[in-house]
């Protein structure tokens, strides 16, 4: 065979182990399994490649490292904070005490005053009214409280973070600090702040109550704080019910009252188990601003705020549409005794004048029995009020005060001024002192009277002078500026002659005339010179008015007295009396019921005709001081003693009043209602005897003087207790 003449290739082999070409050296790391492995810190770098500014990335991986690192605190933190808590509560638990001694945190006593009947008519003090669980108060009540305080009560452990959100939210979107104006506080924390944290008064560590009060109140955060914890720690030791039995006793709901039995008797003269929902909303809605909202201070607006409190509870299912709507028509009012005021004028006068231990400062519960006849405040207050309404002109600023008191001293009504409706205010029947005016001029022929003369004594009203040493001649002036030559001591006083009475005064002598005003009750610094006889000396109404009533039986001294009975409540035995009434007799007898006669005609036909009182005989005395500053009128019937003041605080002068004029007016309108169903009794007066000579005209050197020596000797010997 031919070819072609090439020459065939030799056969060999493939090349089995060829020789490798060089690459780079990353090409030969790349492993599968070491490319999987690595393959997440590749990619963050990669993705930090991706980020071309290395300024941004080196902050970026420095906050990520931040981060971690607060991580690792924080969960460690709140560790050690969330153990220190739980110590923290626990340490508080096993101080907390029985439930027993939270139930009365008083750091004062109360004082409730009963009338001469035995009923209640004042509180004063921290009144409380006994111990009061919720089952043992009415349904309402609770429900009431629940609602407008703290809605999720039985759902918290005690503190809300919802509430407190909720309030430092609208804090801040009304302009005030976080912890300023709405609270966020449950049920338990204002418990909790109620008790101090369980801290107790006491005088040693503080200077004042208040002061401990304050302290109580604050609200910074590191007491916010303090008061989480203690409410945490109350849930865990009390139930929700006991809390909340400690929160209805502790708390202040105004007028003096604390806790809702104390409030209940305060407001509605009932216990806290017999309130209807709308009283319950009342006391609910006053948790809130007790004293803004106590219905003594202003009825219609806590009416108004127990209406929402009545919404509320309907909102949240303890009400129905209905019965919501009914409560609302006809919003709850005032007992009797809270409508008064709580006593006005009259309660702070037995305050003031009862043992300081056991009024204002008592640590004691007491009880204290009065003189105070309601029907007769009522009468008194109803006829200043409309005397000023009818016959005053409107816009006057004027003042008046009243006394009515029975013979013996015990006072009956008092006002110690326009505003009837006050507790703590400037009590004029008591407190202010005012020029007398001729008001006085009875204890002047008390004196002659007394010494012998006789109310048909006569005298001469004419030109009369006397030197005063250091100030020259004075000349007294009757009030019609006329004289009226010779008048019986009857018609001058019933006519008020100023010029009759200083000269009756000089001749039975100035001393004696003081010594029967003072024995008779005027107290303070009575005028040294002649001007006593026309009422220069200051005496309060109450001293008046009692003077006046030691005139009306019989010529004795009498001391007015508001305080009957004073003892600790729970006890049946007393601790004091009575502190006044009848004491030593001052005049004859028959001089005194003279001196009533003369009175009387002041009424009849005198300057007192505007205060006669159809039906019974009263006897009188106006009496108007200097430039009209005062006007008195001051009388009786055998049956009672009043006294009327009339003036302005300041000392203007009043326009065109004079004692017989509105005084007068005051005190007919007030012994008209005083007397009303009672039988009309006669005075017991008797006309003067006949007398013929002049006092003026009468011989100093016969039997006369004589005889009035010796008058004058008895009567010293009498005063002066020899």
């Amino acid at each position: 065979m031919s070819t072609s003449g090439r020459k065939k290739p030799r056969l060999v082999a493939d090349k089995r182990h060829p020789q490798p070409k060089k690459k780079p050296a990353a090409a030969k790391k790349k492993p599968v399994t070491r490319r999987k492995k690595a393959a997440p810190r590749r990619k963050m770098r990669d993705s930090s490649k991706r980020i071309h500014n290395p300024v941004l990335a080196f902050f970026i991986r420095l906050l990520a490292g931040l981060l971690r690192l607060v991580w690792k605190i924080t969960w460690r933190v709140s560790a050690v904070g969330a153990v220190l808590l739980a110590l923290a509560i626990g340490y508080t638990y096993t101080t907390l005490p029985d439930l027993k001694s939270f139930l009365d945190g008083r750091s004062r006593g109360s004082v409730t005053l009963l009338d001469f009947k035995g009923d209640v008519f004042a509180w004063r003090g921290d009144q409380f009214g006994g111990v009061v669980s919720v089952g043992g108060v009415a349904k309402s009540l609770k429900n009431a409280v629940v609602a407008t305080e703290d809605k999720r009560f039985y759902r918290h452990f005690g503190v809300s973070p919802r509430g407190v959100a909720s309030a430092v939210r609208i804090n801040l979107s009304e302009g005030r600090g976080p912890l300023s104006g709405h609270g966020g506080s449950t049920i338990t924390q204002q418990t909790a702040k109620l008790i101090c944290l369980g801290r107790r008064y006491d005088k040693s560590q503080w200077e004042s109550e208040k002061a401990y009060v304050n302290d109580c109140r604050r609200s910074s955060l590191g007491r916010k704080a303090k008061e989480a914890i203690f409410s945490i720690a109350m849930e865990l030791k009390y139930s929700k019910d006991e809390i909340l039995s400690i929160y209805l006793n502790r708390a202040y709901f105004g007028g003096g009252a604390y806790g809702v039995e104390a409030a209940a008797q305060r407001y509605f003269d009932k216990s806290a188990a017999r309130l209807t929902v709308g009283e319950s909303a009342i006391l609910a809605g006053l948790l809130t601003a007790p004293t803004r909202y106590a219905p003594t201070n202003d009825l219609k607006r806590s009416q108004d705020r127990a209406a929402t409190v009545l919404r509320l509870m309907y909102e949240q299912d303890y009400l129905s549409r209905a019965e919501m709507e009914k409560a609302q028509a006809n919003p709850a009012g005032l007992s009797s005794a809270a409508q008064a005021e709580a006593g006005g004028y009259f309660a702070d006068w037995v305050m003031a004048s009862g043992p300081e231990f056991f009024t204002r400062d008592t640590t004691e519960d007491v009880i204290i029995r009065t003189t105070l006849d309601q029907r007769l405040q009522k009468a008194a207050e109803e006829a200043l009020k409309f005397v000023f309404e009818n016959k005053v002109q409107e816009g006057s600023k004027a003042q008046a005060a009243i006394i009515v008191m029975s013979a013996d001293g015990a006072v009956r009504a008092l006002v110690g001024g326009r505003d009837t409706k006050v507790s703590g205010a400037f009590n004029r029947a008591t407190q202010a002192n005012r020029q007398t005016g001729s008001a006085f001029k009875p204890f002047v022929y008390a004196t002659a009277l007394d010494l012998g003369y006789s109310g048909n004594s006569t005298v001469l009203d004419e030109p009369y002078c006397l030197n005063i040493p250091g100030s020259g001649q004075w000349c007294p002036k009757n009030y019609d500026h006329k004289f009226h030559g010779e008048v019986t001591l009857t018609e001058a006083l019933r006519k008020s002659y100023n010029i009759p009475a200083v000269k009756l005064s000089e001749r039975v002598g100035r001393e004696l005339v003081q010594k029967v005003a003072s024995d008779f009750g005027i107290e303070g610094n009575l005028a040294e010179g002649p001007a006593l006889a026309l009422g220069a000396s200051e005496s309060t109404l109450l001293d008046m008015t009692g003077a006046y009533a030691g005139i009306l039986n019989g010529g004795s001294s009498v001391t007015p007295y508001g305080l009957v009975e004073l003892r600790l409540q729970g006890d049946d035995e007393p601790l004091m009396g009575a502190g006044g009434g009848i004491g030593e007799r001052v005049i004859r007898q028959e001089a005194a019921q003279e001196l009533i006669y003369m009175m009387n005609q002041v009424i009849l036909s005198g300057t007192g005709r505007r205060a006669a009182l159809p039906g019974y005989e009263a006897a009188g005395k106006t009496g108007t001081t200097q430039g009209a500053r005062d006007a008195w009128f001051l009388g009786f019937t055998a049956d009672y003693v009043a006294g009327v003041w009339m003036g302005y605080d300041d000392n203007t002068p009043l326009t065109g009043v004079t004692g017989g004029g509105l005084p007068a007016e005051i005190w007919k309108e007030t012994m008209l209602r005083v007397h009303e169903g009672l039988k009309p009794r006669p005075l017991p007066m008797r006309p003067p005897e006949p007398v013929l000579a002049p006092i003026d005209r009468q011989d100093r050197g016969g039997q006369d003087r004589r005889n009035r020596d010796r008058s004058i000797e008895n009567m010293l010997r009498r005063l002066l207790g020899g």
